[in-house]
């Protein structure tokens, strides 16, 4: 069962602040759970996920109780989902000097939103980017093909907390929820439907874990997931440490992991060089 849950502070050290901004449980009715973050440092903000309409109100209170929304400089969208971005309009409104921040495939959509963005909007390259907040530094990166084309993940070096967008996410059925994930190996059998229907890709998953590592977060927040800290654990098939991430989800509590057998890629299947888009007969028959 979903219960209400107020604003927690995900990281303070007195200057660099992160929360996570809540939820309630009303939003249970109204389509996909989402998680939206504030990251403060000095009189700068970022406002990661904002998300959509049903719940601008409970994310703008929850801002309020912190800053004054007109000290966000960033609203920091991993991808085009409208349970992430279709807020925006409003954000527009109540943040006046924030800047959109969103992968450059995605720029074109926003006026679509009802959006007038000139000047407004920062689109990040495929490669990712650098955003500064105050004396700390958000970092752009690349998550493409999990699940959208043009996807980012966000990690604030200072706090060292990675919110991942969707990576993570797992479906509970009707009446479970909890927030933490305390038993991994039972927890996985939730996130398995998610992540073989929306992140089919093997090779992009891989791509994925392996900048993760070398980020070495210690929290991994996704935007659909539940919050919990990452710990290196001992992996008790190899004897070695495996980096598994907890995490926090509003559709279901989500976790990560690196055991191998997790991220065993698939056998490749015999290829037919006429099905590669290289191939000249791959153009004349998709243009038939």
């Amino acid at each position: 069962m979903i219960r209400n849950m107020n604003t927690y502070p995900l990281y303070d050290d007195g200057k660099h602040r992160v929360y996570w901004l809540g939820i309630e449980e009303a939003e249970d009715e109204k389509g996909i759970l989402t998680n939206q973050y504030l990251v403060v440092d000095g009189n700068e903000a970022a406002l990661i996920e904002p998300g959509g309409f049903f719940v601008f109100s409970r994310v703008l209170k929850n801002v309020s109780s912190i800053i004054p929304p007109t000290q966000i400089k960033y609203l920091m969208y991993s991808h085009q989902d409208p349970d992430v971005v279709a807020g925006l309009n409003l954000w527009f409104e109540y943040a006046p000097l924030a800047k959109v921040a969103i992968s450059e495939l995605w720029v074109r959509f926003i006026p679509h939103m009802a959006v007038l963005s000139a000047g407004r909007t920062m689109g990040i390259p495929d490669k990712g980017m650098d955003f500064q907040l105050g004396n700390s530094t958000i970092k752009a990166v690349p998550s493409h093909y999990l699940h959208s084309p043009g996807n980012f993940s966000f990690y604030d070096e200072k706090s060292g907390i990675l919110f991942s967008s969707d990576i993570g996410a797992a479906a509970f059925p009707e009446g479970e929820w909890y927030l933490f994930v305390e038993d991994f190996e039972e927890h996985i059998k939730h996130m398995e439907g998610f992540h073989m229907r929306y992140m089919s890709s093997t090779k992009a998953l891989m791509a994925w874990v392996r900048s993760v590592r070398r980020l070495k977060p210690q929290l991994i927040a996704p935007s659909t997931g539940q919050y919990s800290g990452t710990k290196t654990l001992e992996d008790s098939s190899t004897g070695s440490k495996a980096l598994r991430l907890a995490w926090m989800s509003s559709k279901g509590s989500s976790t990560w992991t690196e055991s191998p057998e997790f991220f065993s890629p698939a056998p490749e299947a015999p290829r037919d060089p006429s099905r590669s888009s290289q191939h000249p007969r791959f153009y004349r028959s998709a243009l038939r």
